[in-house]
């Protein structure tokens, strides 16, 4: 167990690796309640969503989610989180549990500009994750409907005569889905979960398979591959930044500032040869010129082999990039994620 954003969360049940591959070949189950959730309800929600976010939410239906950035004025990303749209005024914010409190306040501040109403509801909520290409399998065990949702849908079902919400999302790259319950229900759920998912393999799965899974998926983590220091056209996060919309959104004016000048930096994705894994900060060279540092870093059970991500200026020979381990070079191989493909 660990200290994770203030919460008390699994590390590992058994062993990281272990939990990685079940998720890869059959189905995990995370508990992320942790991850902070937010409303956003009144007349005006929808013309503030446009204004706080980067993506575009006037054609999304009721019933969908959407993943979206969160801008500072200067472009640099806030947070990045997925949206539910629950009535034509109703929607469910869910953001990364470090930020919970800077992003509800920062929220709150800018709704008084506009007709609509911001309330931290996290307390509302657990939150599990089940993953794998197994995961609907299980779940239809407890729900018939859930193979008819569709990538980023979600719908509201009952279990012990509690009101859920099962959404067609996750962060390992595998298909599989997240289910927000009272909180009060959360245990119940979770020994359900196991208890039908023990014929198609189920584990637990804690925050280090997490971390891995993600990053084989090519999937940022906010103070790694995010940060107010980053902007999302820097960390790969285009198609989530839609410009020209009704209404300008916060950042929006140095983003394309940004584009018209030319952007100097990108994250990326990389894999090495060996077992030496290059951890956060560790220096990036293109021959013998310093040009970046690591972001993320680790082992992965997929390949058998390191992987990470890093922060480069552009417009370096990428052939010839190394990162320093330690004093020892090492050849970096960039991948364009994910790492695997699913078949």
């Amino acid at each position: 167990m660990v200290v994770f954003a203030e919460w008390e969360m699994p590390l590992q049940y058994r062993s990281i690796i272990e939990e990685h591959l079940a998720v890869r070949q059959k189905a995990g189950v995370f508990d992320v309640s942790h991850m902070g959730k937010a409303s956003i309800s009144g007349r005006e929600s929808l013309a503030f969503i446009d204004f706080v976010m980067t993506n575009d939410f006037s054609k999304i239906p009721i019933g969908y989610a959407h993943y979206t950035v969160m801008c500072n004025e200067r472009g640099g990303c806030m947070d990045d989180l997925v949206m539910y749209r629950l009535g034509e005024e109703e929607w469910l914010l869910c953001v990364n549990a470090s930020n919970t409190q800077k992003d509800i306040e920062w929220l709150k501040k800018q709704a008084v500009k506009f007709d609509c109403e911001v309330k931290d509801v996290s307390s509302e909520f657990g939150q599990l994750a089940v993953q794998g290409p197994k995961a609907v399998d299980v779940l239809k065990e407890l729900w018939n409907e859930v193979p008819h949702l569709k990538r980023f849908q979600f719908m509201e079902e009952k279990f012990k005569g509690a009101q859920v919400i099962i959404s067609r999302t996750g962060y390992t790259g595998e298909d599989g889905f997240e289910i927000y319950c009272p909180t009060n229900v959360t245990e119940k759920l979770m020994k359900s979960l196991l208890e039908v998912g023990k014929a198609y393999g189920i584990q637990l799965a804690g925050l280090g398979a997490r971390d891995s899974l993600r990053l084989e998926a090519g999937y940022p983590l906010y103070g790694r591959e995010i940060s107010e220091e980053i902007t999302p056209l820097e960390a790969g996060l285009g198609l989530a930044v839609k410009f020209n919309k009704r209404r300008e959104f916060i950042g929006e004016k140095a983003l394309k500032q940004q584009l018209e000048e030319g952007v100097h930096r990108k994250v990326i994705y990389f894999k090495l040869e060996g077992r030496r894994i290059a951890r956060k900060g560790a220096k990036i060279f293109a021959g013998k010129e310093e040009i970046g540092n690591v972001l993320s870093g680790t082992y992965s059970p997929s390949l058998g082999r390191p992987i990470g991500s890093g922060l480069i200026l552009m417009n370096k020979n990428e052939n010839e990039l190394e990162v320093d381990i330690r004093g020892q070079r090492e050849k970096i191989h960039l991948v364009v994620p994910p790492f695997i493909f699913k078949q």
